[in-house]
């Protein structure tokens, strides 16, 4: 049995105490310290995709090209995934709630910037910066919510409704991006980020009870090597893989960036291994159970924006729907991931085995990719993008709810926001791996299409038809690579889960 689920992962005298005052005395309130949580889950999952939609009327309006574009949405992601670890670790420092406070505040402010961009280079530095509090953020939310619900009834539903948000929220920025964008303005998938922070700012001075320390609870301290090695190392990797977009994967630099990325990060796990107060103690990924979620949930990153980023292209593109049509396109996917997410961690894991039920998960989400591949220049939405869209739902959904709960099960007091920045870790990087490397692949295919196809002294129209069946055999290519990640993903998480039903000890400690 793991130590995700024995009983000797109770509380030990000396370890340090709850973050929340009392938390789980009044039902009540924890469902409103839950609603507080989740609306913040929700503000940090809508951008990495609520500017999706929004980004052709921001190009226009300030004038940047293709190559640009993707840097609106990498430079979030990749900040974000670079430093939510050492963001647990400040959680862990300064109190998750104040952390929380802290992160709302900054992110509100920077929000406004980047709204009220005046050239490009604002729009893209804001967007970094957006990540910056986004890593402080989301570790501190995940880890209150942990210690907020400590049975393991509370904590299926509780676990099921911030996984669904999770899986969900990237659906519901495209519609929301879609709306403001074609009723108001793009910069307005900006300025609603104030909104959100302004209402979970004021539930969590009025819900979340103030951070508290035993006088001899001992601060832990930052890890600077490994600080530094971790953030350098996926830096150089998601570059890396951004910049083969444009110069191509056998370019020395990327090829030299990369190195030095895999290299940093091996450096990180031996540094790991012999300081005193590590950022990542490696006893975090010794248990299988959380190694299996925290697999599922990367390769799901990894795969998911062949979904979410290239069918909302395909769809505004080759078929020609609104932003608004395009994102109301996805409300049967966002449906699926709700209904998914809370039978995941409620009614299937006390009953079906992990290695069965998440895996189970990753093949759905891949089976909805196989079906996109069937997509030409032409397609009706009920019965070629429909059907994907609810089994892609589903899929996700199972990943979210399930290997969010399981990644933040058992793990000891001191961890719990280092374990909640691991798991944001793995979403947020592989985001950024996924839309770095399919980007290339469309971009690639797409090109090697037109060049085989292209004929200069065809006709304008017989022109543009190749270049748009380029683009759709550019987006073919990456339904096929998300659905051999998704399989990979399958394969990988059901080789490191364990057998059997995860049952959680009432008295282990949650978070």
């Amino acid at each position: 049995m793991t130590d995700t689920v024995h009983p000797s992962r109770r509380r030990a005298s000396g370890e340090a105490p709850a973050e929340l005052d009392s938390p789980g005395s009044s039902p009540r309130r924890r469902w409103l310290v839950l609603a507080v949580l989740c609306t913040a889950q929700l503000m940090i999952v809508l951008d990495t995709t609520i500017v999706n939609i929004a980004l052709p009327s921001a190009q226009q309006d300030l004038g940047f090209s293709d190559a640009t574009r993707q840097w609106v949405i990498t430079a979030y992601a990749l900040a974000f995934g670079t430093l939510l670890l050492l963001g647990g670790k400040v959680g862990d420092i300064l109190g998750r709630r104040r952390a929380l406070l802290i992160g709302l505040v900054g992110f509100a402010a920077i929000s406004a910037v980047a709204g009220a961009a005046p050239d490009t280079g604002t729009l893209i530095a804001a967007r970094g910066v957006q990540g910056v509090f986004a890593a402080l953020l989301a570790p501190a939310a995940l880890s209150l919510l942990a210690s907020t619900f400590d049975d393991p009834k509370g904590r299926a539903v509780a676990f099921g409704v911030f996984g669904a948000i999770g899986g969900g929220g990237a659906a519901v920025g495209l519609l929301l991006g879609g709306a403001l964008t074609e009723y108001l303005s793009w910069r307005w998938t900006m300025y609603v980020n104030v909104a959100f922070a302004l209402i979970t700012f004021a539930g969590t001075l009025a819900y979340l009870a103030r951070d508290i320390r035993d006088a001899d609870y001992s601060r832990p301290r930052i890890d600077l090597p490994g600080t530094l090695t971790i953030s350098g190392g996926l830096f150089a990797i998601v570059f890396g893989m951004a910049r083969a977009e444009t110069n191509g994967w056998s370019n020395p630099v990327t090829v030299s960036v990369l190195a030095v990325g895999a290299a940093l990060i091996v450096v990180f796990v031996v540094v790991e291994t012999r300081v005193a107060h590590p950022l990542l103690p490696l006893r975090i990924l010794t248990d299988r159970v959380r190694a299996g979620a925290l697999m599922a949930l990367f390769m799901t990153a990894v795969g998911m924006f062949a979904m979410f980023l290239f069918v909302t292209y395909y769809m505004q593109d080759s078929l020609g729907y609104s932003a608004v049509k395009s994102g109301l396109a996805f409300l049967p996917l966002t449906a699926g991931t709700v209904v998914a997410a809370a039978a995941g961690t409620q009614l299937l894991v006390p009953r079906v085995a992990t290695r069965v039920l998440l895996p189970a998960g990753l093949v759905l989400s891949g089976v909805a990719l196989l079906l996109l591949t069937r997509l030409g220049t032409e397609a009706t939405y009920v019965t070629d993008l429909l059907p994907a869209m609810i089994i892609f739902g589903i899929g996700t959904g199972i990943v979210f709810g399930v290997g969010i709960s399981l990644g933040t099960l058992g793990v000891r007091e001191e961890d719990a926001g280092v374990a909640s920045g691991l798991i944001n870790t793995m979403q947020q990087v592989g985001g950024s791996i996924g839309i770095a490397f399919l980007s290339t692949v469309a971009a690639s295919a797409g090109k090697d299409y037109i060049s085989e196809n292209l004929d200069v002294s065809a006709s304008s129209a017989a022109g543009r038809a190749i270049i748009e069946a380029g683009a759709a055999q550019g987006y073919s290519a990456v339904y096929w690579y998300g659905t051999a990640i998704f399989a990979a993903g399958a394969i990988l998480t059901a080789l490191l889960l364990p057998s059997g039903v995860i049952e959680p000890d009432p008295d282990a400690l949650p978070a």
